[in-house]
């Protein structure tokens, strides 16, 4: 009985740390496996080179369309853009003037 005492009294302090210990584990396991964990870092550097790439495209046509507005502020529009404008929407040609189909 006092042998059997013994192992009961090792094994409820052992419990403590065991638990403890697996907690700790499952934790690090985590943070390695995990969706935001060391495994998937190289996954998130490819995403964020991919998405760089995409941005700065987008500042680019970002860029473009922003002098676009400032070539058609209303204070100062530009002559040859309006002129390009209304030719291509209401489809108004000089009389003296070839059209050449570019499609």
């Amino acid at each position: 009985m006092a042998q059997r005492e013994k192992i009961t009294g090792l094994i409820r302090a052992a419990l403590g740390p065991g638990f403890a210990l697996v907690t700790l584990l499952a934790i690090a396991g985590y943070a390695v496996i995990g969706p935001t964990g060391v495994l998937a870092w190289g996954e998130y550097q490819a995403k964020l080179e991919t998405r760089g790439i995409e941005l700065a495209k987008l500042e680019a046509e970002r860029d473009a369309l922003g002098n676009r507005v400032q070539l058609l502020d209303p204070r100062g529009a530009d002559p040859d853009l309006i002129s390009e404008l209304m030719r291509k929407k209401l489809n108004v040609v000089h009389p003296d003037e070839i059209i050449v189909p570019l499609k």
